[in-house]
């Protein structure tokens, strides 16, 4: 009788190693496989990581962010939600160390803790790039993907932090006109939907996807490369008008301070006579006929570490110096209130006559540097926060004030970085964008021109022109069209003068507001729903 076959009996081998050890040690060349190609991916994605922070200044290799950009595309396609995430993780930790250098001088632990916090959100964007990997056109929702991660980290947590966008390493490359028409969102869509499309590209190249044969077989990366022509030299036809309907004469200050890092305020006064000498000697020169009078002058952030109000001998010196100058002079001060427990990052129009008159208040503090969340229970925990002895208190109005003859929309410090600041105050009649800034405690680091860079897209963003007053650098005059006029260097006394335009037209960028990043950002989300379902259906039996 046959045997089934089925049925046939089987050969065991009772040596070690035989089949049944075999199958344990296949499983675990499988899986050393695994984790070497998992290691592989894992250290592509830190270098890619790598290569983006090098695309934002100081450095300004803003190629490397499509580079970045595309790797990342590459390095996520296919792959499951888990391993994409993990990619992107991979690939947003050493960036975000490396760009956020500077803040190691507060603390390890800040600069470590920040860097984690941001790259989880790399982390999001790598699982969700894998997800929609799969769909037809993915390049374009990984470029929408893009412009939602962003618009998340923006806002979330604590009021969020937008460095590391891709629109601020594209301040001065051929994407930065289309800050004109949607904002820095469109710019980080334009960068992201290029290195996508490079990944795209490079991906059916390794792979030689069969294509039929005859012209159709062209018609897909064609298409790709002119839409990634478009995207990249398309913002070079967008006009950045510069003429201004008039003009006004500016002074900017730069004061300096004696000790850069967290202690840069040094004894009382310090920072404010550094100014006001400053100021002092320009007013000698203009007398000896040296140099031009101005029509206003701009001091920085904490350019009077006192609070003017309430200490005599700090109202005393500004007013001595301003009457000097002889002309309306923006001053940045710390001023008490309102209540005990807070004090007010403000700038205050001083009048050579009058005095103190209208003021603006930062509406933005920064978390762990300008307030303490959780104060009751991270004090106990985190002493050196005690530093930070009292919360600063947000202003609830935009900083459009009149300067002399300039209507001037005031920005302090890391308020340039965040959209709806610049833009507010703008819409709000601002004819010129000031930022008081204070960057003394990141001397040296790079941080400085990475916020000369997010001024530089604001100036185009808004066809305004930018004017940057810092304590101890960098100062500088950006013209509409995001050039930079002139700037000082750090850690030196300076003062810059120049003529520069007042301009009351507004941008589309200014028109539509944050339209278009909801709307990219809604289109990505809808992707991945898309993606999902899809799977769903695919996995569902017939």
């Amino acid at each position: 009788m046959a045997v089934p076959v089925d049925a046939a009996p089987r050969a065991v081998d009772p040596t070690p190693g035989g089949p049944s050890n075999g199958g344990r040690t296949g499983r675990l060349a499988r899986l050393r496989a695994k984790a070497g190609a998992g290691w592989k991916r894992t250290a592509l994605a830190a270098g890619a990581g790598l290569a983006l922070a090098a695309a934002f200044p100081p450095y300004d290799l803003w190629p490397l962010s499509i580079v970045a950009v595309a790797a990342l595309a590459l390095l996520t396609h296919g792959r499951t939600l888990r391993q994409g995430a993990w990619t992107g993780f991979a690939f947003g930790l050493p960036f975000f160390l490396w760009l956020l250098d500077w803040i190691r001088v507060i603390g390890w632990d800040a600069w470590v803790g920040l860097s984690l916090a941001e790259a989880l959100f790399l982390w999001a964007l790598g699982g969700t790039l894998a997800l929609t990997s799969r769909l037809r056109g993915w390049p374009l929702w990984a470029a929408c993907l893009w412009v939602a991660e962003e618009l998340v980290r923006d806002r979330q947590p604590l009021g969020g932090f937008p460095w590391g966008r891709l629109a601020f390493a594209n301040t001065a490359s051929p994407f930065t006109p289309l800050a004109a028409l949607g904002g820095a969102p469109l710019v980080t869509f334009a960068v992201a939907l290029t290195g996508s499309l490079l990944g795209y590209l490079v991906l059916r190249r390794v792979r030689r996807e069969e294509a039929p044969a005859g012209a159709t077989r062209w018609l897909k990366p064609t298409a790709a490369v002119l839409c990634a022509a478009v995207a990249t030299g398309g913002g070079l036809l967008v006009p950045t008008p510069t003429k201004g309907d008039d003009t006004v004469r500016v002074a900017l200050v730069q004061g300096n301070v004696q000790q850069p890092g967290i202690d840069f305020l040094g004894r009382p006064m310090q920072v404010l006579d550094n100014h006001a000498n400053e100021t002092e000697a320009l007013a000698q020169r203009i007398e000896a006929g040296q140099e031009q009078r101005p029509d206003v002058v701009i001091w920085p952030e904490n350019s009077s570490d006192l609070d003017p109000y309430s200490d005599p001998a700090a109202y005393a010196k500004i007013t001595e110096a301003v009457r000097t100058i002889g002309v309306p002079t923006l001053v940045g001060a710390l001023v008490n209130g309102p209540d005990a427990q807070h004090v007010q990052n403000e700038g205050i129009v001083w009048d050579p006559i009058s005095g103190p008159g209208a003021h603006y208040t930062k509406q933005h503090p920064v978390p762990f540097g300008e307030y303490v969340p959780f104060r009751s229970v991270l004090m106990k925990v985190i002493t050196r926060l005690q530093r930070v002895a009292h919360d600063f208190y947000p202003g609830k109005g935009n900083g459009v004030m009149q300067l002399g003859p300039a209507r001037i929309g005031d920005v302090i410090c890391f308020e340039v970085a965040y959209d709806e600041i610049p833009r507010d105050t703008v819409n709000a009649g601002g004819r010129v964008l000031v930022v008081q800034t204070n960057n003394a405690t990141y001397a040296k680091s790079g941080q400085p021109e990475q916020q000369l860079a997010m001024s530089r897209l604001r100036a185009v963003e808004h066809g305004r022109a930018v004017l940057i007053a810092a304590t101890s650098g960098i100062s500088a005059v950006v013209r509409p069209d995001g050039t930079i006029e002139s700037r000082t260097r750090e850690l030196v006394p300076a003062e810059l003068s120049a003529n520069v335009p007042l301009r009351d037209g507004r941008t589309l960028a200014d028109r539509v507001g944050a339209a278009p990043e909801w709307a990219l950002a809604g289109l990505g989300l809808l992707a991945c729903g898309g993606a999902v379902l899809i799977g769903r259906r695919d996995r569902t039996p017939a």
